[in-house]
């Protein structure tokens, strides 16, 4: 769970972390598939002469028709986004006790294996939110009713879209490229740069949802990056004779 999250929490609203998520305006299309024994002279792909993650040429399209989507977006984040991510967030963090630092941290090839998990999967999966879906389920308006809702309703967040989708392709890319950011670290078993890169993760993860979920916060959340947020403890209860 990402920590600005728990800032809001403690002063508001409490957020399951779902996502602030959209419905981009563009559909992921490839050209047909065939099977020709002489494949098209121009293809969108690269082949492994080009591209030496590839471990074959490919000179045929791979998917042929469109992506039918399953679940709205806020359900990709609530039940396929968000978990993995979680393998990330619950990777490294450290909790000061009355015994001292207690440090979490991946130790075995399975914790390393588990971080890698998550973040191919984040960066893969949120490439997801570009194909055309309902932004929520039916009858789902998100907390965005009474006064001064603290979260924008599915038809505000289409307004901010259309207004300008260049934005969301770049939330888009960023968390892809935290999430490639964490592939690496992982492969290299860095505990150190895992703590920073994760946090990039949070970041990105943040940055949207303040955009297109509960830009209210917004101030909030600066302002607790500023050290200005403060929790003050509850006076105590008077004592009864």
């Amino acid at each position: 769970m990402c920590f600005a999250h728990s800032i809001v929490r403690a002063v508001g609203n409490e957020r399951r972390v779902v996502g602030a998520t959209l419905l981009l305006v563009t559909s992921v299309c490839a050209a047909g598939c065939t099977r020709s024994a002489n494949p098209p002279a121009t293809t969108n792909h690269q082949s492994s002469t080009t591209n030496p993650q590839l471990a074959t040429p490919i000179s045929q399209a791979l998917i042929g028709q469109p992506i039918t989507p399953v679940v709205s977006v806020k359900e990709l984040m609530q039940y396929m986004i968000d978990p993995v991510a979680d393998n990330v967030f619950d990777a490294v963090w450290w909790d000061t006790t009355e015994a001292g630092v207690v440090k979490h941290e991946p130790r075995t090839q399975e914790d390393w294996d588990r971080v890698r998990t998550g973040a191919v999967s984040l960066a893969e999966g949120i490439e997801l939110l570009k194909v055309p879906r309902p932004w929520t389920p039916p009858g789902d308006v998100n907390n965005s009713t009474g006064p001064n809702p603290p979260e924008l309703s599915p038809t505000q967040i289409q307004a901010k879209l259309e207004s300008d989708p260049v934005l969301w392709e770049a939330k888009i890319q960023a968390l892809r490229n935290a999430a490639l950011e964490i592939v690496e670290v992982a492969k290299n078993k860095d505990v150190n740069a895992l703590f920073g890169a994760s946090e990039d993760v949070n970041q990105a993860c943040e940055a949207c949802h303040l955009e297109y979920w509960y830009p209210g916060d917004a101030a909030v959340v600066r302002e607790w990056k500023n050290g200005k947020v403060t929790f003050e403890k509850p006076a105590p209860s008077p004592s009864h004779k």
